[in-house]
């Protein structure tokens, strides 16, 4: 059964990633056909095509590979410059053959040099919204999951309904209960399962968080617990015992510290949040991905050299496609309710899609953030331009950057690579 809900997870997180990639693509699609360019493909995944199917002068379909989608647009680049277009392969080299094959593979796309329905026609603003839509998709997505989550679902939270009562006051060397053991000053004083701690010496408390703050701060102190019961209120007596425990700094050292304890457990709900905490969650994650990303390199080199040396991961490290549907798995075989499985799913998916919108949206091609910065580049010269009375300038030509859109890509493949032989032998594991 376990084996069941693990390959059950897999698939969930296969079939999310597809969702993500046909958002991501769709994102493209729609500013690019309602501003008139002419899309030939809208593809989900790469290698052979399993099944497509042509409607209003694009093909849609599916390709056997899901790792990634795309759309092809007519006239991503300007037509080839007339001397460059000759039969045969290109002279000059590797890196001057592959910019001619990229001119050529444009130019197919071209129908005639008045062709209007083409991308680097479009003006700078649009050509904008088109490269941005995509990763857009996947951060509204995002918002939608954690949406789900947080104000559908909720956030585990311990409320301050009492669960259960400790029968004794733990000591520093056992925490079990003897016949020498002082009784718990929560049960002492009268407190019962079921009651709803309203106030502690005056000072309302709206989760069991509050509630201990106040109890840890007043060990041999005596407190007014105001609670709930019956539908009634009573007030109660209770002086917090004295315990030794260890406190923990942000610099990581541990000291022992004297705290209150009166022996409370306190129920754990989901409670839902605001309406406005899936998009904030979302924000938070993009500074944190945002945080990684420009360590990626580095952190990759390092999920290298740990897999090698078969030492442990980093926990909040880079994740291929690969382990994030091994946590999916994790997620759905884990043994807790059907409600906390299904919440770390929406979790795991939403901060897929956050990643995949920071990382998109990096500088440089082939990635959509390329394509962004291509349209600046050139909006910048024609302000240029136009600053100084010249004539406008020719549209950039981005097949230019082939040899550097090459060697991200090479990097790209090898990053991606190590991510998924690490998620195969050295995994990051939750449990």
């Amino acid at each position: 059964m376990e084996i069941l809900a693990f390959v059950i997870g897999v698939a969930l997180m296969v079939v999310g990633l597809a969702v993500s990639i046909a958002l991501h693509e769709l994102g493209h699609l729609w500013p690019a056909k309602k501003f008139g360019v002419r899309v030939g493909q809208y593809m989900i995944g790469f290698g052979p095509t399993l099944w497509s199917k042509r409607w209003r002068g694009t093909e849609y379909g599916f390709k056997a590979i899901p790792l990634g989608g795309y759309i092809s647009m007519a006239g991503m680049y300007p037509p080839s410059p007339q001397a460059a277009r000759r039969d045969g392969r290109a002279a000059g080299g590797f890196f001057a053959t592959m910019v001619q094959d990229a001119r050529d593979a444009n130019d197919e796309t071209l129908q005639g040099e008045g062709d209007t329905h083409v991308f680097y026609r479009l003006p700078i603003h649009k050509r904008i919204i088109v490269m941005l839509g995509g990763p857009l998709m996947n951060f509204f997505f995002a918002i939608v999951l954690f949406s789900i989550l947080l104000t559908g679902i909720g956030i585990q939270t311990a409320t301050t309904e009492v669960a259960r009562l400790s029968e004794c006051v733990p000591t520093a060397t056992s925490a079990e209960c003897t016949d020498s053991s002082p009784a718990a000053p929560a049960e002492a004083a009268g407190i019962q399962p079921g009651d709803v701690i309203v106030s502690i010496d005056g000072e309302p408390v709206a989760d069991f968080t509050e509630a201990s703050a106040i109890i840890r701060s007043s060990p041999g102190e005596q407190l007014t617990f105001v609670v709930e019961r019956d539908g009634g209120q009573q007030t109660l007596q209770v002086t917090p015992a004295t315990i030794q425990t260890e406190v923990t700094a942000a610099d990581g050292t541990t000291t022992t510290e004297e705290v209150g304890f009166v022996g409370i457990g306190p129920t754990v709900e989901y409670v839902q949040q605001p309406i406005w905490a899936g998009p904030q969650m979302a924000v938070q994650n993009v500074g944190a991905v945002a945080g990684i990303i420009w360590q990626l390199p580095a952190k990759v080199w390092q999920t290298g050299v740990d897999l090698v040396t078969g030492q442990e991961r980093d926990p909040n490290g880079p994740l291929s496609i690969v382990g994030a549907s091994r946590l999916s798995g994790e997620v759905a075989a884990a043994d807790s309710p059907v409600l906390n499985r299904v919440a770390g799913f929406l979790s795991l998916l939403a901060s897929l899609n956050i990643a995949l919108f920071v990382f998109n949206l990096i500088p440089l091609l082939p990635l959509d953030g390329g394509h962004i910065a291509v349209a600046l580049w050139e909006g910048i010269k024609r302000v240029w331009a136009k600053l100084f009375r010249r004539p406008p300038p020719k549209p950039v030509d981005a097949t230019k950057l082939v040899p550097l859109t090459f060697a991200v890509f090479v990097a790209l493949l090898v990053m991606g690579g190590v991510l998924i032989l690490a998620d195969l032998f050295n995994p990051v594991t939750l449990f």
